[in-house]
């Protein structure tokens, strides 16, 4: 059985990566999103995720019951083995992965296709204080990590600037991904 590409969307905090993966899923019935388990606490919302404790998590990563898993910003984040299980059904698999994980995801997957996003740093600032789940001084620190690069070594990186409309991003994105059909 051929196993879909995974496409990592990565970037900054604030730069809408849950917002392309939703609206990337909504055009297209065979591109689908994975969600994440995170060990975010309760009142804490944001994407579509499964809220674990960090003990559920430790005995998650005992039982082998992610294909990845990693620390960020004090939280834990993992990616259920299910993964491949939906890339046999669908074009493509969509995940939200940290930067610092993407050597170890293009290892786990194989087909891994890096969706990088940026914007315009005012837009970023914009974003992270309208969400409200950071303090001014967690907004700061995740601004300043927005310079972080990708690592070398990736076999396929698309960049997209999503400083501008939604719809403009996920264009940009498909005919990137699917040239010939754009």
């Amino acid at each position: 059985m051929t196993l879909a590409p995974v496409i990592a969307v990565v970037g900054p905090s604030g730069v809408g990566k849950d917002s392309v993966i939703e609206a990337l899923e909504a055009r297209s019935a065979r591109i689908h999103r994975m969600r994440r388990v995170i060990t975010r606490p309760e009142g804490e919302d944001g994407e579509d995720f499964d809220r674990v404790s960090e003990g559920t998590f430790q005995q998650m990563v005992d039982e082998d019951a992610f294909a990845l898993h990693w620390p960020a910003h004090g939280l834990l984040y993992g990616v259920p083995q299910s993964i491949q299980q939906l890339r046999g059904q669908a074009d493509a698999v969509l995940v939200n992965l940290s930067r610092s994980v993407l050597l170890r995801a293009q290892e786990v997957f194989g087909d891994l296709v890096v969706i990088s996003l940026t914007a315009d740093p005012r837009v970023l600032a914009q974003r992270l204080s309208a969400r409200g789940r950071e303090s001014a001084t967690d907004q700061a620190r995740r601004l300043e990590r927005a310079q972080i690069t990708l690592p070398d070594g990736l076999r396929r990186v698309v960049q997209i600037d999503n400083s501008g409309p939604l719809d403009q991003t996920v264009s940009a994105i498909l005919t990137q991904l699917q040239p010939e059909r754009a």
